[in-house]
């Protein structure tokens, strides 16, 4: 639907969405700098040995197709250092440093992650090739063209400065109308039949794909496995989603059912969204608690990728690593990974439980809804939502005596994080975001929600 800015007000938006209060249920080229070699992290261009367990103390799995001996926590490449607004290629450099020396030997990224597979090329094309194994993907969403994709797909070759890739995948299949998208992104066109051709001349080692959205997808791309030669598949797994992904109109399906049937398939898993977009690193109070007592000097992060990593079909853990601090405890967790108990799995399952009557946004900044045309930074805005509904500071009771109270600190606080330009109530309702986003979120429906919360007199 396409809106008038200029015509819409806030009241007509709500009135038009039928949404009330009620309804509100993440170096450079050149040698490593001086900090980083006190540090310990090896010059470039060292042998690094990371398939020594004993040595490093990673927990590794074995790719069964290949026998790659690949780091159970890989290192997400979407969301990487900034500074003055562009990716800081000195600390993306010393990042990859330090997860080297420490066993991580598995990195994911894409075309359209900004400009990481440039920064990621530049990282580790400082090392041997055969030191780490590089997963990318097919992201043509824009132009589907065999043509387009093509060039794509050597574009990435390039920015990586590799002649193969260990891992390439169908990028976030299952979105839009399901089958019919899919159909003209890899069928139609001939892109998959390119990418096994690819496989077989060995300049991919691994075809796979991702998914998000109709399960009909998924399950066709599982039966036509052997067809096409797929040995891998990535999907969304944290412990809500395992039985608690299917949420609203989404046609996703829970990733237990989703982690079984790929082994069943003899499809190895590789995961992404352990913390559900960070969600799990920051659980409301009453949980971190409830995982305190339990294991005192264990972070929640810890805890779910302990989860994650417990499952045996689990080939790698993506976790997307801005800050070093970030990176050394989750490498810490998985070196080596100290797998759940039965009985922590029935206490994670309870949590999960519990969680999921929280009426978050399942947001999990994946930014592919942006830019918006309106400048409205909506994962953002979902980010504040979500952090007030855990803390519980969120005011969706009208009839609490402490409503006021809430509104106003809620008010406050939206404010002093966003500026107005980038606020819900910019928002038009125009859906350009709504194909973009892998979890079919309403976005205009959950803006709504946010401005209701608003100072009228910024409408």
């Amino acid at each position: 639907m396409s809106t008038n800015k200029e015509t819409l007000s806030r009241r007509e938006f709500l009135r038009k969405l039928g949404i009330g209060i009620g309804s509100i249920g993440l170096m450079s080229m050149d040698p490593l700098s001086s900090m980083a070699r006190r540090m310990g992290y090896p010059q470039p261009g060292a042998r690094l040995n990371h398939f020594d367990d004993d040595v490093v103390g990673m927990t590794y799995r074995i790719n069964r197709s290949t026998q790659d001996k690949v780091s159970l926590l890989g290192y997400g490449m979407m969301r990487l250092p900034k500074k003055d607004g562009k990716i800081d290629q000195e600390m993306v450099n010393q990042e990859v440093d330090y997860a080297l020396a420490h066993g991580v030997n598995y990195f994911d990224t894409a075309p359209v992650y900004g400009d990481s597979e440039e920064a990621t090329g530049k990282a580790l094309s400082r090392y041997p090739r055969k030191s780490y194994y590089l997963a990318t993907k097919m992201s043509n969403f824009q132009d589907t063209s065999l043509e387009a994709s093509k060039t794509m797909y050597e574009r990435s070759r390039q920015l990586l400065h590799t002649d193969y890739f260990d891992y390439y995948l169908l990028h976030s299949v299952g979105g839009g109308d399901g089958m019919g998208l899919f159909n003209k992104r890899f069928i139609d066109n001939g892109v998959l039949d390119f990418l096994v051709k690819e496989r077989d001349a060995g300049r991919i080692r691994n075809l796979g794909f991702s998914y998000h959205g109709d399960v009909k997808v998924f399950d066709w791309l599982v039966d036509h496995a052997e067809q096409y030669g797929f040995t891998f598949v990535q999907i969304e797994m944290n412990y809500i989603d395992w039985r608690h992904a299917k949420q609203g109109n989404k046609k996703d399906a829970d990733a237990e059912y989703l982690y079984n049937k790929c082994e069943k398939a003899g499809l190895q898993c590789v995961v992404m969204e352990p913390l559900l977009g960070g969600r799990l690193a920051k659980v409301p109070d009453d949980v971190r608690q409830q995982l305190a007592e339990r294991r005192p000097d264990a972070s929640p992060a810890s805890w779910a990728f302990r989860w994650v990593g417990t499952h045996p079909n689990i080939l790698v853990a993506l976790s997307g690593m801005t800050t070093m601090d970030v990176l050394q405890e989750n490498i810490k967790t998985f070196s080596p990974l100290d797998p759940c108990t039965s009985v922590e799995n029935d206490f994670i399952a309870k949590i999960a439980d519990e969680m999921a009557g929280i009426p978050v946004i399942p947001c999990t900044s994946c930014h592919y809804c942006m830019p918006c045309p309106y400048g409205v930074a909506i994962p953002d805005n979902f980010a504040i939502y979500n952090e007030c509904v855990n803390d519980k500071s969120l005011p969706s009771d009208k009839t609490a005596p402490d409503y006021e109270q809430k509104l106003k600190a809620f008010q406050a606080r939206y404010e002093k994080a966003l500026p107005q330009s980038a606020r819900a109530d910019q928002c038009v309702d125009c859906e350009t975001c709504l194909p973009r986003c892998p979890q079919q979120i309403r976005i205009p429906n959950q803006m709504a929600r946010i401005v209701e919360m608003l100072p009228m007199s910024n409408a």
